[in-house]
């Protein structure tokens, strides 16, 4: 990821998102877990949307 965190909210979401890629990556050769990992990619996705919105309002200011 590019972009520097301008807040402790964005440093926190994009601390998550990390974690989550690292987990994905961890659980990929596991059998039977694919209903685990798309949980984990649906969540990365929420805390995207969530860190996408944080920029545009810190860019604001």
């Amino acid at each position: 990821m590019t972009y520097e965190p301008g807040s402790k909210q964005c440093r926190g979401l994009i601390g998550a998102k990390e974690s989550l890629l690292v987990a994905m990556r961890s659980l990929k050769e596991i059998d039977n877990i694919e209903h685990i990992n798309l949980q984990l990619k649906n969540i990365y996705k929420e805390l995207d949307e969530i860190h996408e919105g944080r920029k545009v309002l810190e860019n604001e200011t």
